[in-house]
């Protein structure tokens, strides 16, 4: 059984302008400078080691390679598991890290499932990890969080599934996440807010933060304390 000092968080991301090309969310650099860094926050509140790796640091062609790559090295850094996030999961919490922590200490591997059937989470132990097998995975498809759950109940390995999240990669996501804005820290909120820029976005935050807008005018009293436990 592994201790939670043995495990590690790795934050696997593009800087905003490289996210840009893959994702439609014209004019949305600044939401992900701001997503990326409520993130490695949040990872940071579980006090676990951190690894943030950039385009900068990924080595390989394909983004399996990329990924697989990532995960190698940190394991190579003397770590039993690791839990890997992105950055275009707003209703990830601290709490979701810490619990997969523990399920990972229990021996059990960990997928966070996205709505489009993908992933935002994976906490995974060394000793179920291929790099080779984990390259061809079918990353970036809607069939991945069905593929990855097939291939470890292959290896025996028991899997915790946490709840199911939106992730961000186009303007019809970020009108999903309108009914989560509670979620969210109040910057997240405004930036979502004004990217749609429409008014049932409006509407939304009036109807989610309506102690910020007493007067149901659209201007900022004050952000609120935000917690990401």
């Amino acid at each position: 059984m592994s201790s939670l000092s043995a495990t590690a968080i790795l934050v696997f991301t593009n800087s905003a302008k490289e996210e840009l090309v893959n994702k439609s969310i014209p004019k949305g650099e600044q939401l992900f400078n701001t997503l990326t860094k409520t993130t490695l926050l949040k990872a940071k509140n579980t006090g676990l080691p951190i690894f943030h790796f950039t385009e900068k640091d990924q080595v390989g062609f394909t983004f399996g390679e990329r990924f697989a790559n990532a995960i190698a090295t940190v394991f190579e850094k003397g770590f039993d598991n690791i839990i890997t996030i992105g950055n275009d999961t707003p209703q990830l919490r601290t709490q979701h890290l810490k619990k997969a922590a523990l399920q990972l200490a229990l021996g059990k591997t960990v997928i966070g499932p996205a709505v489009d059937g993908g992933i935002y989470l994976l906490g995974l132990q060394k000793v179920n990890f291929n790099i080779h097998a984990f390259k061809n995975l079918p990353w970036q498809r809607f069939s991945l969080f069905n593929c990855i759950s097939t291939w470890f109940q292959r290896e025996s390995s028991e899997i915790i599934k946490l709840p199911v999240f939106q992730d961000l990669d186009n303007e019809k996501d970020l009108k999903s996440l309108l009914n989560h804005l509670r979620s969210f820290s109040f910057s997240i909120v405004e930036l979502i807010i004004s990217l749609l820029g429409n008014k049932n976005a409006k509407y939304h935050q009036l109807r989610e933060f309506p102690d910020l807008f007493p007067n149901r005018s659209m201007y900022n009293k004050g952000s609120p304390q935000v917690s990401f436990a």
